[in-house]
Protein backbone atom coordinates (compact mmCIF):
# COMPACT_ATOMS: atom_id res chain seq x y z
CA UNK A 1 0.00 0.00 0.00
CA UNK A 2 2.37 2.60 1.38
CA UNK A 3 4.87 3.58 -1.31
CA UNK A 4 3.27 1.45 -3.98
CA UNK A 5 -0.18 1.61 -4.41
CA UNK A 6 -1.07 4.76 -2.22
CA UNK A 7 0.16 8.21 -3.54
CA UNK A 8 2.66 10.34 -0.93
CA UNK A 9 -1.15 11.89 0.17
CA UNK A 10 -1.62 8.19 1.29
CA UNK A 11 -4.30 8.42 -1.05
CA UNK A 12 -5.87 5.46 -3.48
CA UNK A 13 -6.45 7.03 -6.98
CA UNK A 14 -9.63 6.76 -8.74
CA UNK A 15 -8.20 5.33 -11.80
CA UNK A 16 -7.35 2.46 -9.73
CA UNK A 17 -10.83 1.30 -8.67
CA UNK A 18 -12.28 1.55 -12.83
CA UNK A 19 -9.28 -0.82 -13.05
CA UNK A 20 -9.84 -2.92 -10.59
CA UNK A 21 -13.60 -3.49 -11.62
CA UNK A 22 -11.42 -4.58 -15.46
CA UNK A 23 -9.74 -7.04 -13.56
CA UNK A 24 -12.87 -8.33 -11.53
CA UNK A 25 -14.44 -9.08 -15.27
CA UNK A 26 -10.88 -10.79 -16.36
CA UNK A 27 -11.06 -13.26 -13.13
CA UNK A 28 -8.10 -11.44 -11.91
CA UNK A 29 -7.80 -11.61 -7.94
CA UNK A 30 -6.56 -8.75 -6.30
CA UNK A 31 -4.57 -8.59 -2.88
CA UNK A 32 -3.94 -5.92 -1.07
CA UNK A 33 -0.56 -6.70 1.11
CA UNK A 34 1.35 -4.45 3.38
CA UNK A 35 2.27 -3.35 7.40
CA UNK A 36 -0.62 -1.65 8.16
CA UNK A 37 -3.23 -2.70 10.61
CA UNK A 38 -6.20 -5.03 9.08
CA UNK A 39 -8.70 -1.99 9.57
CA UNK A 40 -6.42 0.43 8.42
CA UNK A 41 -6.65 -1.25 4.75
CA UNK A 42 -10.11 -1.73 4.69
CA UNK A 43 -10.50 1.32 5.17
CA UNK A 44 -8.59 2.77 2.49
CA UNK A 45 -10.31 0.59 0.31
CA UNK A 46 -13.47 -0.06 1.36
CA UNK A 47 -15.36 0.18 -1.95
CA UNK A 48 -13.73 -3.05 -2.97
CA UNK A 49 -12.34 -4.71 0.65
CA UNK A 50 -15.61 -7.27 0.44
CA UNK A 51 -13.96 -8.50 -2.85
CA UNK A 52 -10.52 -9.05 -2.29
CA UNK A 53 -7.95 -10.64 0.08
CA UNK A 54 -6.69 -8.57 2.59
CA UNK A 55 -2.91 -8.83 4.00
CA UNK A 56 -2.20 -7.28 6.90
CA UNK A 57 0.62 -6.38 9.55
CA UNK A 58 3.31 -7.79 6.46
CA UNK A 59 1.69 -11.45 6.13
CA UNK A 60 0.71 -11.86 9.95
CA UNK A 61 -3.06 -11.40 9.31
CA UNK A 62 -5.02 -13.16 6.14
CA UNK A 63 -8.67 -12.66 6.16
CA UNK A 64 -10.96 -12.36 2.66
CA UNK A 65 -14.13 -10.59 3.22
CA UNK A 66 -15.21 -11.99 6.59
CA UNK A 67 -13.62 -15.38 6.06
CA UNK A 68 -9.95 -15.23 8.09
CA UNK A 69 -7.72 -17.73 5.89
CA UNK A 70 -4.91 -17.52 8.47
CA UNK A 71 -2.73 -15.36 11.13
CA UNK A 72 0.51 -15.62 13.10
CA UNK A 73 0.99 -14.67 15.82
CA UNK A 74 4.26 -13.14 18.27
CA UNK A 75 4.96 -14.85 21.59
CA UNK A 76 4.13 -12.57 24.22
CA UNK A 77 7.51 -13.83 25.83
CA UNK A 78 9.07 -12.12 22.69
CA UNK A 79 7.48 -8.55 23.21
CA UNK A 80 8.67 -8.66 26.88
CA UNK A 81 11.91 -9.13 25.74
CA UNK A 82 11.78 -6.10 23.16
CA UNK A 83 9.99 -3.46 25.04
CA UNK A 84 12.76 -2.60 27.58
CA UNK A 85 15.23 -2.46 25.21
CA UNK A 86 13.03 -0.06 23.03
CA UNK A 87 12.47 1.83 25.75
CA UNK A 88 16.13 2.68 26.97
CA UNK A 89 16.27 4.56 23.27
CA UNK A 90 15.14 8.14 23.22
CA UNK A 91 13.05 9.04 20.22
CA UNK A 92 11.60 5.09 19.45
CA UNK A 93 8.10 5.08 19.54
CA UNK A 94 6.88 1.47 20.13
CA UNK A 95 3.14 0.06 18.44
CA UNK A 96 2.13 -3.37 19.47
CA UNK A 97 -0.25 -4.46 16.89
CA UNK A 98 -3.07 -6.86 18.03
CA UNK A 99 -5.99 -8.29 16.10
CA UNK A 100 -8.12 -6.18 18.66
CA UNK A 101 -6.58 -2.76 18.77
CA UNK A 102 -2.88 -1.37 18.17
CA UNK A 103 -1.11 -0.40 22.09
CA UNK A 104 1.03 2.87 22.47
CA UNK A 105 2.01 4.21 26.16
CA UNK A 106 3.49 7.25 24.53
CA UNK A 107 0.71 9.66 24.73
CA UNK A 108 2.20 12.75 22.43
CA UNK A 109 -0.21 14.30 19.93
CA UNK A 110 2.53 14.39 17.43
CA UNK A 111 2.85 10.86 17.21
CA UNK A 112 -0.54 9.93 17.30
CA UNK A 113 -1.11 12.50 14.00
CA UNK A 114 1.01 10.29 12.44
CA UNK A 115 -0.19 7.08 14.10
CA UNK A 116 -3.87 7.66 12.62
CA UNK A 117 -2.89 7.18 9.21
CA UNK A 118 -1.37 3.80 9.87
CA UNK A 119 -3.81 2.40 12.62
CA UNK A 120 -6.99 3.10 12.67
CA UNK A 121 -7.45 1.35 15.91
CA UNK A 122 -5.14 1.27 18.71
CA UNK A 123 -5.60 2.88 22.66
CA UNK A 124 -3.18 4.50 25.05
CA UNK A 125 -2.25 2.63 27.78
CA UNK A 126 0.10 3.18 31.06
CA UNK A 127 2.56 0.05 30.31
CA UNK A 128 2.66 -2.28 27.13
CA UNK A 129 4.28 -4.56 29.44
CA UNK A 130 0.61 -5.29 30.75
CA UNK A 131 -0.79 -5.83 27.83
CA UNK A 132 -4.81 -6.40 27.40
CA UNK A 133 -6.27 -9.63 26.18
CA UNK A 134 -5.28 -9.65 22.47
CA UNK A 135 -3.58 -11.94 19.58
CA UNK A 136 -0.51 -9.81 18.37
CA UNK A 137 1.07 -10.02 15.13
CA UNK A 138 4.22 -7.57 15.45
CA UNK A 139 6.02 -5.06 17.08
CA UNK A 140 5.91 -1.12 14.95
CA UNK A 141 8.49 1.15 15.83
CA UNK A 142 9.08 4.42 14.70
CA UNK A 143 11.44 6.96 14.75
CA UNK A 144 11.13 10.73 13.12
CA UNK A 145 13.90 10.67 11.42
CA UNK A 146 15.57 7.51 10.13
CA UNK A 147 14.45 3.80 10.73
CA UNK A 148 17.82 2.55 9.63
CA UNK A 149 19.97 4.75 11.29
CA UNK A 150 18.27 4.98 14.74
CA UNK A 151 15.54 1.78 15.27
CA UNK A 152 17.40 -0.73 12.89
CA UNK A 153 20.52 -0.78 15.24
CA UNK A 154 18.82 -1.24 18.48
CA UNK A 155 16.88 -3.97 17.42
CA UNK A 156 19.02 -5.98 14.87
CA UNK A 157 20.26 -8.64 17.34
CA UNK A 158 16.90 -9.98 17.54
CA UNK A 159 17.85 -11.63 14.45
CA UNK A 160 18.22 -14.73 15.50
CA UNK A 161 15.00 -15.54 17.04
CA UNK A 162 12.54 -12.74 15.29
CA UNK A 163 12.51 -10.99 11.91
CA UNK A 164 13.08 -7.45 11.61
CA UNK A 165 12.14 -5.54 8.71
CA UNK A 166 13.22 -2.11 7.80
CA UNK A 167 9.36 -1.10 6.47
CA UNK A 168 9.75 2.54 6.22
CA UNK A 169 11.47 5.06 6.47
CA UNK A 170 10.65 5.82 9.76
CA UNK A 171 9.40 2.17 10.21
CA UNK A 172 11.06 -0.71 11.64
CA UNK A 173 8.50 -3.92 12.00
CA UNK A 174 9.67 -7.05 14.25
CA UNK A 175 6.92 -10.34 13.61
CA UNK A 176 7.22 -14.05 13.84
CA UNK A 177 10.11 -15.18 11.39
CA UNK A 178 7.20 -17.35 9.78
CA UNK A 179 5.12 -14.16 8.81
CA UNK A 180 6.06 -11.96 5.36
CA UNK A 181 3.90 -10.92 2.40
CA UNK A 182 5.44 -14.11 0.68
CA UNK A 183 4.06 -16.52 3.01
CA UNK A 184 1.19 -14.91 2.63
CA UNK A 185 0.76 -15.10 -1.31
CA UNK A 186 1.98 -18.29 -1.31
CA UNK A 187 -1.07 -19.74 1.03
CA UNK A 188 -3.49 -17.81 -1.68
CA UNK A 189 -1.54 -19.28 -4.68
CA UNK A 190 -1.93 -22.73 -3.37
CA UNK A 191 -5.74 -21.86 -2.28
CA UNK A 192 -6.82 -20.65 -5.72
CA UNK A 193 -4.24 -23.16 -7.85
CA UNK A 194 -1.93 -20.03 -9.38
CA UNK A 195 1.48 -20.19 -10.13
CA UNK A 196 4.11 -18.04 -10.17
CA UNK A 197 4.06 -17.08 -13.54
CA UNK A 198 0.54 -16.25 -13.68
CA UNK A 199 1.28 -13.48 -10.52
CA UNK A 200 2.31 -10.12 -10.42
CA UNK A 201 2.87 -8.05 -7.56
CA UNK A 202 4.29 -4.85 -6.93
CA UNK A 203 6.71 -3.55 -3.86
CA UNK A 204 8.70 -0.50 -2.66
CA UNK A 205 10.78 -1.48 0.15
CA UNK A 206 12.41 -4.34 2.32
CA UNK A 207 9.10 -5.82 3.70
CA UNK A 208 8.57 -6.61 -0.16
CA UNK A 209 11.45 -8.66 -0.90
CA UNK A 210 9.45 -12.45 0.11
CA UNK A 211 6.53 -11.57 -1.89
CA UNK A 212 8.10 -10.18 -5.05
CA UNK A 213 9.88 -14.02 -4.77
CA UNK A 214 6.54 -15.31 -5.42
CA UNK A 215 6.59 -13.58 -8.85
CA UNK A 216 7.39 -14.01 -12.31
CA UNK A 217 6.06 -10.67 -12.52
CA UNK A 218 7.65 -8.64 -9.87
CA UNK A 219 7.31 -4.96 -10.17
CA UNK A 220 9.72 -2.28 -7.90
CA UNK A 221 8.44 0.80 -8.32
CA UNK A 222 10.54 4.16 -8.99
CA UNK A 223 10.53 5.07 -5.20
CA UNK A 224 11.91 2.01 -4.74
CA UNK A 225 14.42 1.09 -1.61
CA UNK A 226 17.64 -0.24 -4.14
CA UNK A 227 17.30 -3.70 -2.46
CA UNK A 228 13.80 -3.89 -3.62
CA UNK A 229 15.39 -2.29 -7.03
CA UNK A 230 17.63 -5.41 -7.26
CA UNK A 231 15.38 -8.09 -6.18
CA UNK A 232 12.62 -7.65 -9.01
CA UNK A 233 12.45 -8.37 -12.44
CA UNK A 234 10.55 -5.58 -13.86
CA UNK A 235 10.09 -1.60 -13.01
CA UNK A 236 7.72 0.51 -12.75
CA UNK A 237 6.92 4.54 -12.56
CA UNK A 238 6.80 6.17 -8.75
CA UNK A 239 3.88 5.76 -6.83
CA UNK A 240 3.08 9.58 -6.96
CA UNK A 241 3.25 8.58 -11.09
CA UNK A 242 0.35 5.71 -11.16
CA UNK A 243 3.16 3.11 -11.24
CA UNK A 244 0.74 0.53 -10.73
CA UNK A 245 -2.15 1.84 -12.48
CA UNK A 246 0.29 1.74 -15.72
CA UNK A 247 1.32 -1.53 -15.45
CA UNK A 248 -2.20 -2.58 -15.01
CA UNK A 249 -3.52 -1.12 -17.88
CA UNK A 250 -0.52 -2.94 -20.17
CA UNK A 251 -2.03 -5.93 -18.29
CA UNK A 252 -5.66 -5.45 -19.06
CA UNK A 253 -4.69 -3.76 -23.14
CA UNK A 254 -2.65 -7.07 -23.58
CA UNK A 255 -5.68 -9.20 -22.11
CA UNK A 256 -8.28 -7.41 -24.68
CA UNK A 257 -5.82 -8.54 -27.48
CA UNK A 258 -5.78 -12.10 -26.50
Amino acid sequence: MDGTLLNSKNEVSDQFFDLYASLKSHQIHFVAASGRQYSSIQDKLSAISDEITIVAENGGYVKQGNEELGSILLPTEHLKLLIPVVRKVKGLYTVICGKKSAYIEQDETTFKTILKEYYTKFNVIDDLMQLPDDDFFKVAIYHFESSETYIYPVVKHFEDILQIKVSGNNWVDIANPEANKGLAVQLLQHKYGISKDETMVFGDFNNDLEMLDQAYFSYAMANAHENVKKAARFHTKSNNEAGVETILQELLLAKSQL
